[in-house]
């Protein structure tokens, strides 16, 4: 019989220990979504690091996170998975726009490398359309919306109608008017037959001698 393996004390430092708030308050699921305020802030600090400046200037980083932060929570994502889309929506943006800063500003001099700059700016700038649809998509469920309209008349009204609005081809033709006058509770009546001459030769008459 082996003995078994003494459990790790609580205290080491290789045992994670989670405890997630049972009441979170989501102050700030405006910017995330979410209803825990760590993801929430997480989420934001991540977007603030991804942003394409010198951070090490606080003055002007904090200027850049609040405008960022601002425009998130005017987006208002309603989930986590909203708050995603938008969080990386905000990092393709900004990094769209800073490539494309970059690729104009070498274009005089290194063509080469400003045709790459724009490139890539191009590629971050259609990843902020995938993400912009992905959003609408999401908040949408993907459902469309169909709206089905049903117009009533009474009977000999209608039936004019449908007589009125059918195309015929070959040329014009006579309509009866009584036609035009029938309804769908009496029997359609019977056009007269029109009969055509007989070819020469052809028929039951005699010829004449």
């Amino acid at each position: 019989m082996t003995k078994p393996k003494d459990e790790k004390p609580k205290d080491d430092p290789k045992v994670r220990s989670i405890a997630l708030n049972p009441n979170p308050k989501g102050e700030f699921k405006l910017v995330g979504g979410s209803l825990a305020d760590d993801w929430n802030m997480r989420l934001l600090n991540n977007v603030g690091s991804t942003l394409p400046m010198n951070h090490t200037d606080i003055a002007a980083s904090n200027e850049a996170i609040t405008a960022v932060c601002q425009a998130m929570a005017d987006m208002a994502p309603s989930d986590p998975i909203e708050g995603i889309l938008i969080a990386q929506l905000m990092a393709a943006n900004e990094a769209a726009l800073a490539l494309y800063r970059k690729g104009w500003q070498n274009m005089p001099d290194y063509f080469d490398a400003g045709t790459k700059f724009l490139q890539l700016a191009d590629k971050a700038a259609r990843t902020v359309v995938l993400l912009t649809e992905r959003l609408d998509h999401h908040r949408g469920r993907g459902q469309q919306q169909i709206t089905v309209k049903h117009v009533t008349t009474n009977n000999v009204t209608a039936d004019q109608a449908i007589i009125a609005d059918s195309f015929t081809t070959g040329g014009a033709r006579n309509v009866s008017p009584a036609l035009l006058a029938a309804n769908s509770e009496a029997p359609m009546p019977i056009l007269s037959e029109t009969r055509q001459p007989d070819p020469v030769g052809v028929g039951g008459g005699t010829k004449s001698k």
